[in-house]
């Protein structure tokens, strides 16, 4: 798919606004929850803090920003007319942080009615945020390896959604539901096959267009969501019975896949016509280098039992996989979004009067790369932390500053678009 932007399709600018400027909190949340916990929250992925903090994060941050940027995505960059957008993310948003404040407390006090009452909560507001989605994507009438990463990320969404309800049914009353690999499987498509394939999917297009890169290779581009989708329903096969060495295979198998498209896009990055760096560049490229990172580290583990056995083994591959890449290259992004957003609106808004901020003046450059270094000091910390438990409470600590000055950076650049949108209205 080419680069054609359809700007008269972008949704009002409020329908992802209110997704993006709610994420960051969540990423305060978890920060504070692991300064209070400490060390037992990272002795072992079962604890009710570990299970409480990665929720937060993959239920209030990620999956934040990742439906907000959805909703102003597709119609822009596909073509694809989304159902009354502003209907849907009114419905949609305030269920999403209704749902997931209740399983994070749910998590922390086991109580079953909250499972319950979480898992409806998700089930409603993905469920219609998936179908709407779809429609709009299967619709369009644009093709490439885009549409089909972003098709196979939202089959993704509604498995990790279906499997989510699932075990949170199988939690609250005690089932015989095969729980461990009910848990893994749904860890999978939650993270690989919508988090992963919905990241590459937005890559391929605003990788090349915005970093100046060459194009992805359209083996790569094409093969990578279908490769993830195929290695993902062979995952899911343990919940009927998989032998231990094809489940590594798999496994592996996923992880080198997704190491295979951090490593090419480091590389594009490295032929970039643009060699000046800025913020949001160098967090997507501190992503990659994460996924390859993850690569490897799993390849250690595998090849080293007495290591990889370690509980807190585990727990290092989640911190390197939502903090390292989800987190960060969602950080970059809302760094290039929002102030894009920010001039696009004003600027329909000027006409030919008026020159609105540049996208430079909405977030200044000094203040990304400041948090964007304490971002890195803060990713530093949490994953030495799982193997040095004292530095537990301070990553907390620096991870909760860290969102909340992305978060004040976010509440910045809308007070500028609200104050210079009052001042034509003014004027006219």
């Amino acid at each position: 798919m080419q680069p054609n932007l359809s700007f008269e399709q972008a949704p009002p600018i409020g329908v992802p606004y209110r997704f993006f400027l709610t994420a960051p909190w969540f990423g305060v949340a978890a920060g504070l929850l692991l300064a209070f916990m400490g060390e037992e929250m990272l002795a072992s992925r079962w604890t009710p803090g570990a299970l409480a903090g990665t929720h937060l994060l993959v239920t209030g941050f990620m999956l934040q920003a990742m439906c907000g940027a959805l909703l102003q995505f597709v119609p822009v960059a596909t073509g694809g007319n989304i159902w009354q957008p502003q209907r849907v993310a009114a419905w949609v948003h305030p269920l999403l942080i209704i749902a997931a404040g209740l399983l994070v407390a749910a998590f922390l006090t086991q109580r079953p009615v909250l499972f319950m009452a979480a898992s409806a909560g998700f089930a409603v507001s993905l469920g219609f945020y998936g179908v709407v989605v779809s429609l709009a994507l299967w619709r369009t009438p644009a093709q490439g390896a885009s549409i089909v990463a972003l098709r196979i990320a939202l089959l993704g969404l509604l498995a990790t959604t279906g499997l989510g309800v699932t075990l949170a049914f199988g939690l609250a009353y005690q089932t015989t539901l095969p729980l461990l690999a009910l848990t893994d499987v749904h860890a999978a498509w939650g993270l690989g096959g919508w988090g992963l394939i919905l990241l590459a999917g937005i890559a391929y297009f605003v990788v090349p267009m915005f970093q100046l890169t060459p194009a992805y290779p359209g083996w790569l581009a094409r093969g990578v969501p279908l490769l993830l989708l195929a290695l993902l329903l062979v995952w899911s096969l343990q919940l009927f019975g998989l032998p231990d060495g094809a489940r590594e295979l798999v496994w592996l198998g996923g992880l080198g896949t997704a190491g295979l498209f951090g490593g090419t896009t480091l590389y594009l990055q490295s032929r970039r016509r643009r060699k000046v760096s800025d913020t949001t560049l160098l967090f997507f490229r501190v992503a990659m280098v994460c996924l390859v990172v993850l690569l490897f580290s799993a390849m250690l583990f595998a090849a080293l039992p007495e290591i990889g056995n370690d509980p807190r083994a585990v727990v290092w591959l989640g911190m390197l996989a939502i903090v390292g890449v989800f987190v960060t290259a969602i950080n970059g992004m809302l760094y290039k979004i929002v102030p894009f957003l920010n001039w696009l609106h004003l600027q329909r808004l000027c006409g030919l009067e008026t020159l609105p901020p540049t996208m430079n003046q909405m977030i200044p450059e000094r203040s990304m790369r400041r948090q964007f270094y304490l971002h890195l000091a803060a990713l530093a910390f949490l994953l030495a932390a799982v193997w040095l438990p004292s530095l537990a409470r301070p990553a907390g600590l620096l991870f909760a500053l860290d969102c909340a000055w992305l978060g004040l950076n976010l509440v910045g650049a809308l007070r500028i678009y609200v104050r210079f949108k009052n001042r034509i209205r003014a004027a006219a």
